[in-house]
């Protein structure tokens, strides 16, 4: 059986050397994301879309790789998700997400091609109002406020160089912060570009070596609890359904509607979703098996640091340092774009009028969300499945329903009703998880709750409209 490590330090310099060449690739990419920024100024000065949505010139491959590299940066909540339910990871965090994205890329894309939008805010202001527009993006805001991935950054610079977790999400935040505030959104899609290439080399290459080195399926039933091989994991099919849900927030997602909206066209988004469903199934596989692995021989190892540990015992010099480099790449590839987008959203949607350089104020925002994302990590004490199962929960269900009901019925809701389904369905989750209950209703997640009120409010409100204008039709 392998031993839990302490730390990595012993690396020898074929995997210092390919770890340090893979940073500066990185940084060269992004600084060439710099470059090309103070290229496009006209006249002096830089378009606010310029550095927001590189004025919409985004081609597929360039979506591909940074839709892709973005959605991974929670690597270390996968693999304890995987540690202690098993195969329950791949459905809830892999086959729900396909199923949203297919309907993403078959139904949505052309109706947000209908809106010349800079944000998933700005866009709900030109469906509903104003007002609903700062509700949005006030979920927004908390929804891609990057908690869990600057969490995964500090213990990742615990376990390489072990620094303290805190001191790690402060050194790492401020350094992700520095490079993304400098070029905007070209320097994230460059720098992405190269980590999509190392992330994805990376789980592939523990995935090929753990099957040659100890075997296939047979092993892993050997050395695994039977359970890890359900679909539940041991969880309720309640539990496990919430998830499927949470995946529908895919459907309202503000990094795929950047995407989106930076796309040269809708014909790019819809093919590189698709594109990108093939690369993400391939991922999910490798994470999946890899960390099966890792409960298997590291059984006591802290599930959201034993597959790293297992696959630095498991791969040869030079190889290690290559895997060492995309676990850091799946990191900072969704750190920046969370870090980007919250900022466009504080400094965009929620605080536009207070500024008038929209991009002075943008950068200044980056620094903000990463000094709140740093003291959020240390509210949810570190656990991951809470970060995301909470923050996705009030996005999902104060969100999803009004908006998909505002491409189905365009006109039907107002801007009113808008904030009074979402607002009160933020409420009763809230209540719902403060309040006494009977053992058998605790069960019941708040999500439950809120996207129940959510429907209701607007299925019952939107038929009072119609029949009004039936009446007035009538007459």
């Amino acid at each position: 059986m392998l031993s839990e490590l302490k730390t990595i330090s012993y690396f020898n310099w074929a995997d210092w050397l390919v770890l340090i060449t893979i940073l500066a690739i990185t940084a060269l990419a992004a600084l060439y994301g710099n470059l090309r920024l103070k290229h496009s100024r006209q006249e002096g000065k830089l378009a606010p879309l310029d550095y927001l949505l590189m004025g919409r010139q985004l081609t597929l491959p360039l979506f591909v790789a940074t839709l892709v590299a973005t959605w991974y940066g929670g690597i270390f909540g996968i693999s304890e998700i995987t540690f202690n339910y098993g195969i329950y990871n791949f459905i809830t965090q892999g086959l729900f997400w396909y199923v949203a994205y297919f309907i993403f890329a078959l139904f949505i894309t052309d109706k947000i091609a209908q809106y010349n939008s800079i944000t998933l805010p700005d866009l709900t202001q030109q469906m509903f109002g104003p007002r609903s527009a700062k509700v949005a993006a006030l979920f927004t805001f908390l929804y891609i406020t990057p908690v869990a991935y600057v969490l995964s950054l500090g213990l990742f610079l615990h376990m390489v160089f072990g620094i303290g977790v805190l001191p790690g999400m402060i050194l790492g935040t401020l350094f992700t912060c520095l490079y993304t505030a400098w070029g905007g959104f070209r320097s994230v899609v460059f720098s992405d570009l190269v980590q999509f290439f190392v992330m994805c080399g990376a789980v592939a290459l523990v995935a090929v070596v753990s099957v040659g080195t100890f075997g296939g399926l047979t092993f892993l039933k050997a050395h695994l609890p039977a359970t890890h091989f359900t679909l539940t994991g041991g969880n309720s099919w309640l539990n496990t359904f919430v998830w499927g849900f949470i995946a529908l927030a895919t459907l309202i997602d503000p990094s795929f509607y950047q995407r989106c909206f930076a796309a040269k066209s809708p014909a790019v988004v819809k093919k590189g979703v698709l594109i990108s469903i093939f690369i993400w199934f391939c991922f999910d596989c490798c994470t999946t098996l890899g960390a099966l692995y890792a409960r298997a021989l590291l059984p006591h190892a802290q599930p959201g640091q034993a597959y790293f540990f297992y696959a630095i015992q498991l791969l040869p010099a030079g190889l290690r340092g290559f895997f060492v480099a995309g676990i850091l790449s799946i990191i900072l590839s969704t750190l920046n774009s969370f870090l980007f987008i919250a900022s466009n959203t504080l400094s965009f949607d929620l605080l536009r009028k207070r500024f008038r350089n929209v991009i002075l104020s943008n950068r200044i925002a980056i620094f903000a969300v990463g000094v709140f994302s740093i003291l959020l990590a240390q509210l949810f004490k570190g656990s991951f499945k809470e970060i995301w199962l909470v923050l996705g929960s009030y996005f999902s269900a104060c969100l999803l329903v009004p908006i998909l009901m505002g491409y189905l019925y365009p006109g039907r809701i107002s801007d009113k009703l808008f904030i009074c389904s979402s607002l009160l369905s933020a409420a009763a989750m809230t209540a719902w998880r403060l309040i006494p209950k009977p053992e058998a209703w605790a069960v019941l997640d708040p999500f439950y709750i809120g996207i129940t009120v959510s429907l209701i409010i607007l299925i019952l409100c939107r038929s009072k409209r119609e029949n009004l204008s039936a009446r007035i039709i009538d007459r």
